[in-house]
């Protein structure tokens, strides 16, 4: 599965969560490494860096700067489905490394 320069949206997340219909992630893809950048709703500005395994799920880690001006972070691990469109669809189960270090599920979908 390629990554690279695919454009995703949230479709749902936890409440623990601050990710929003609002906020995109853009990928970029180099053989089996992931990086990406994110950003909307209260995100100001975002980046992960991580890892995708032969049946193309990510296993990486993100920071974020919020419009509280805090910085947030984490480790997810995004699991793949191939919509009947072609498009992709990533179940993702994360938690925070800071704050209140809880965990969440979201689901994101490439536009």
């Amino acid at each position: 599965m390629d990554y690279d320069g695919k454009l995703f949206r949230i479709v749902s997340n936890t409440d623990n969560g601050e990710t929003s219909s609002a906020t995109f992630f853009r990928y970029h893809q180099d053989g089996d490494r992931l990086i990406g950048s994110y950003c909307g709703g209260v995100i100001v500005d975002g980046s992960l860096a991580g890892t995708v395994d032969d049946a193309g799920v990510l296993t990486f880690q993100y920071q974020h700067v919020n419009t509280d001006g805090e910085t947030r972070t984490g480790t997810c691990r995004s699991v793949p489905e191939t919509l009947p469109t072609g498009k992709i669809r990533l179940h993702e189960t994360w938690q925070w490394t800071s704050g209140d270090g809880s965990a969440g599920a979201s689901v994101i979908e490439e536009v």
